[in-house]
């Protein structure tokens, strides 16, 4: 099953090409000024969680590399409840909830007035059930992007459909569950100038892999890991624990887009 003709434009640099700053305007650029990055939770638990995620989802990816090659969509369906689970576990353990940190701008009680929600922030599981929500919301969108970029149009509609909800697990999950729905943040996220952190990390490593991983697709070397979509899953995997973790460490706190100018117009 040849897969160079349908996928060769995947490999496409186009991919990686997001909004420039530039287009933006000056109040979307100052908010975005603004945005602080996501960090892990200080606690032991949180540091042991976000250290292990990346070995979880690794030795999955290994051990169950040689049936992805030969089964992708039974391969993909048995690992999506999984993946599902590590995520969620990995952003109730180690990430702030989406709103929590509004909490400390709540108005103070007059006296003799009780304070209310003072303390405690959005509830952790239902964010992130909601969060899971959004992400399958996200997948077809997903899946639609994949087909723009040169996947399949009208064959392996189930390999490129799994490999989307994968990539939505991966990239977006912990997005929406520690930004939420608000506007300005997915904005300066989608536009490249949201500061780097764990989450957003996630995403760009993933985007990047995928992009990596599709081109040894058109090659001419008649392999079969080379069929849709084994390379693109593995390098959005790679890819997206790869940066993760390096956003949260190295490069935390950085921006890969230059958002400054706003203050000089």
């Amino acid at each position: 099953m040849p897969a160079a003709d349908t996928t060769s434009t995947l490999s496409s640099p186009s991919m990686t090409t997001v909004r420039s700053p530039s287009a933006q305007s000056p109040e979307a650029r100052a908010k975005a000024t603004m945005l602080s990055p996501v960090p892990v939770l200080d606690t032991p638990l949180a540091k042991t969680v976000s250290l292990a995620r990346p070995a979880i989802l690794l030795c999955l990816m290994i051990t169950r590399f040689s049936a992805l090659v030969s089964d992708p969509v039974a391969t993909l369906w048995s690992a999506l409840p999984v993946v599902a689970v590590v995520q969620a576990a990995y952003a109730v353990t180690c990430l702030a909830v989406a709103g929590s940190q509004t909490v400390k701008g709540a108005k103070k009680a007059r006296p003799g007035e009780r304070r209310k929600n003072d303390v405690s922030g959005p509830n952790t599981i239902p964010t992130a059930l909601l969060s899971l929500v959004l992400t399958g919301i996200a997948t077809p969108v997903t899946y639609a992007f994949l087909i723009l970029f040169g996947a399949p149009l009208l064959d392996h509609a189930p390999h490129t459909m799994l490999c989307a909800a994968h990539f939505a697990l991966l990239g977006l999950f912990p997005v929406f569950y520690a930004r939420g729905v608000d506007g300005e943040a997915l904005v300066a996220v989608a536009g490249a100038s949201a500061p780097l952190d764990e989450t957003y990390g996630g995403l760009v490593g993933a985007v990047v892999g995928a992009w990596l991983g599709a081109v040894p697709i058109p090659l001419d070397w008649d392999r079969d890991w080379q069929r849709w979509p084994v390379t693109v899953v593995v390098g959005m995997y790679a890819g997206s624990l790869l940066f993760s973790w390096a956003s949260g460490t190295l490069l935390y706190g950085k921006r890969m887009a230059n958002v400054s100018a706003s203050k000089e117009e």
